[in-house]
């Protein structure tokens, strides 16, 4: 910052400031200029910086501004509390807070709503209970945004009966009270419980409606989180996201190109999020045509082509075998944290080149780059990729990495460094991994390994047929009938059936399914 700015442009200049850097600045000038002492709306702003920045550095240099302004009021210690609550540290909240109520500046309604947040951040229910006396003591309990935060203290906390026995005695409650806690009970897996807390709500919005969706999808109830969907008299892209999203988990990607179409029927524009699963889901069935008029839409309504979008436009012309577009997708990419599924060598060279550049890779682009190993079968090169993203980016595997990495394994017959690497893998998601190994077992012969996988992969998840078809392949590849007949004796017994094999092309904007033994299904997407 060069010269004197006036007080309404330093003002200006402090409320746009962006980094830590340009509030020193400002506060150097507010010192310099004296208005530091003398205008304690001026100072309040450096303080205020630390509210949507609530970094360990910012935070100290807001508590450190604050204990030098001249005449703080209480938007001064509000505004660090809110920053603190919005922080990693919630707890230290309580210190200011405990500073205000000692006076000079004592706090106001906002002071209770900031700590009762900072409280339910770091689960302080007693700590909470304290300070629903002294808003019981000042007489401010049935202020509705007070009660609000109240009520989601206890419910974060995990004391329903004392959240629900507060909505019970409000007076002046809003769909904010009702939503507090359903989203509460939402958050903790209480779908029933929800179910049943949402029927009785007096007051419902689009927000209700879409806990509802989300709590279904999250364990999986799919047709559940649809009836909900149909239901709601208003929708949002949240509940259209929230529903695309669950239909691409559950793999119906037939179902989310549908639902884009309704979307865009119904004139809602979609957000990154959707456009994600919509190419995910082109990709999935090889339809191309659909995937290039997602493609279309995204430059005809001019949205930027950048980090996962590309990522996802990459891999669909990628699955879809046009590699002229998906390079040309990854070269003019505004910002180059995308992937290049399958491009083997010409994937490691370009991510050198980027990586030359001080390009910053992400766990995107790591999960593409060793995918393209992995197609190119290219061992060296996947496994210093691998320690690379560990070792010098400190980017924690994820389910997708170690599933190339499996892969790639697999792919060049090293089954043993495969298998040590699926038992060291701490993730819930593992199953996937041992059927990708015993997939590997069944297509090299190697039935004492896949004896092996099978055993694990059934403990894991014994309702599953995917261990006991390839365990029952692997036999029959080399002719072990009675070993088979005992695989299908024993599924029969556990009453497990086979889902059928399925598969799916695109032919002129129609989508062909086929089911093994039930011929050809149709479906306009």
């Amino acid at each position: 910052m060069s010269g004197t700015l006036s007080q309404p442009q330093i003002l200006n200049f402090t409320e746009m400031a962006t980094s830590i850097s340009e509030i020193h600045q400002a506060h150097a000038h507010l010192l310099k200029t004296g208005i530091f002492y003398r205008n304690t709306f001026a100072s309040n702003k450096l303080v205020s910086f630390a509210v949507k920045n609530p970094d360990p550095i910012t935070l100290s240099n807001a508590r450190s501004v604050l204990t030098r302004i001249t005449d703080p009021n209480s938007f001064s210690y509000n505004s660090l509390i809110r920053a603190y609550a919005n922080s990693t540290t919630p707890q230290n909240a309580l210190f200011l807070f405990h500073q205000m109520l000692e006076g000079p500046v004592f706090p106001d309604k906002y002071s209770f709503t900031f700590v009762l947040k900072a409280c339910a951040g770091f689960g302080g229910v007693e700590e909470g209970r304290q300070i629903h006396g002294e808003v019981l003591k000042m007489g401010i309990g049935s202020d509705v945004f007070v009660a609000n935060t109240l009520i989601h203290m206890y419910d974060k906390s995990g004391y329903f009966w004392a959240a629900k026995n507060l909505l019970d005695r409000m007076t002046n409650r809003d769909v904010v009270s009702w939503n507090a806690l359903l989203s509460a009970y939402i958050e903790t897996g209480f779908i029933g419980l929800a179910c049943g807390f949402f029927d009785e709500m007096e007051e419902r919005n689009v927000e209700s409606w879409n806990f509802m969706i989300s709590g279904y999808l999250s364990p999986g109830l799919v047709e559940e989180a649809r009836s909900v969907f149909d239901r709601m008299p208003v929708k949002d892209v949240v509940s259209w996201n929230a529903m695309i999203t669950g239909y691409a988990h559950a793999s119906c990607f037939s179902e989310v190109l549908v639902l884009f179409e309704d979307m865009q029927r119904e004139e809602v524009r979609p957000d990154n999020c959707t456009l994600v699963n919509v190419l995910s889901a082109c990709a999935h069935f090889g339809a191309l045509g659909q995937g290039e008029g997602v493609h279309a839409y995204i430059d005809k309504n001019r949205i930027g082509t950048n980090g996962f979008v590309a990522t996802a436009l990459v891999d669909m012309y990628s699955k879809c075998g046009n590699i002229d577009k998906a390079l040309n997708v990854f070269r003019n990419a505004s910002r180059k944290d995308i992937g290049m599924h399958g491009f083997g060598e010409n994937a490691l060279k370009t991510f050198s080149e980027r990586l030359d550049k001080g390009f910053e890779p992400n766990e995107v682009t790591f999960i593409a780059v060793l995918s393209a190993c992995s197609r190119a079968g290219l061992l060296n090169e996947g496994r210093h990729m691998f320690q690379l993203m560990v070792d010098d980016y400190s980017i924690q595997p994820t389910i997708e990495h170690y599933g190339c990495m499996v892969d790639l394994l697999c792919r060049v017959g090293l089954l043993e460094e495969a298998l040590q690497l699926v038992e060291t893998t701490p993730l819930k998601e593992a199953p996937v991994l041992w059927e990708s190994l015993l997939s590997a077992c069944e297509n090299h012969g190697n039935v004492e390994m896949a004896e092996h996988v099978a055993r694990n992969l059934l403990e894991l998840n014994p309702q599953d047929s995917a261990g006991y078809v390839q365990l029952s392949n692997t036999y029959a590849a080399l002719k072990r009938w009675d070993d088979v007949s005992n695989v299908r004796r024993r599924m029969k017994a556990l009453k497990i059936n086979k889902e059928p094999g399925c598969s799916m092309i695109e032919v002129d904007g129609v989508v062909h399914e086929f089911l093994a033994g039930e011929g050809l299904i149709l479906e306009q997407i």
